[in-house]
């Protein structure tokens, strides 16, 4: 009888030590191994330090909030060669309903006729319906109306896309040759110290 209470007790305190060690073992890393950098480029320091990088994508952004009727909304614009000029405007409504939705939809066909295209799913949890037009100055110009129910991936409730997409692609190339001409202007010893690597660039650290 003691022997099988001593067995049974082992047992039990080797199946404690086994889920102490997998709790421990998984709870946050070690703070003294924390990374904080990864391609020479940390987390926290001044993006000043770095002056090979180059400062800004091909389109900045900037926000609006609480702003006649829409919650808030994120209007992008040009810094190559259209700079400063707005290219895309994405702007999420106050009302996150699909009850707004509906009428709001009929408020659209009403002014711009029937939808060209339909990008939505087949199961009515996204609901993306896109016109495009032709300006007087021969600008195309895309706008889709959105309403997201479930995705978690996209913006919940109901959203207006609306864009100039053969500028924002023209001001894309723009900026790509703007990048092609800063590499080009870099003397040939930065761009080979740029271009080394090892192991404790391409693990964070």
């Amino acid at each position: 009888m003691y022997e099988e209470l001593t067995m049974t007790t082992m047992i039990f305190r080797g199946l404690l030590l086994v889920f102490c060690t997998v709790l421990l073992s998984s709870g946050p890393a070690s703070a003294d191994n924390a990374p904080h950098e990864i391609a020479g480029i940390a987390l926290g320091s001044q993006v000043d330090s770095y002056p090979d990088i180059i400062r800004s994508n091909f389109l900045k952004e900037v926000v609006v909030t609480d702003w006649h009727g829409f919650r808030n909304g994120v209007i992008s614009y040009g810094s190559c060669r259209y700079n400063g000029q707005i290219l895309k405007i994405d702007m999420k409504y106050e009302d996150k309903s699909k009850d707004f939705y509906n009428p709001l939809l009929g408020k659209f066909r009403e002014r711009f006729g029937e939808p060209d295209s339909w990008a939505g799913d087949s199961f009515g949890v996204m609901l993306i319906w896109k016109w495009q037009f032709v300006d007087s100055e021969n600008n195309k110009i895309s706008l889709a109306l959105q309403h997201n129910s479930k995705n978690t991936d996209e913006t919940l409730g109901n959203m207006i896309k609306f864009s100039l997409p053969e500028k924002i692609e023209e001001e894309r190339r723009c900026f790509v040759d703007l990048c092609k001409q800063r590499h080009q202007d870099t003397d040939d010893k930065r761009r080979e110290e740029l271009k080394k690597t090892d192991w404790s660039f391409l693990i964070p650290r």
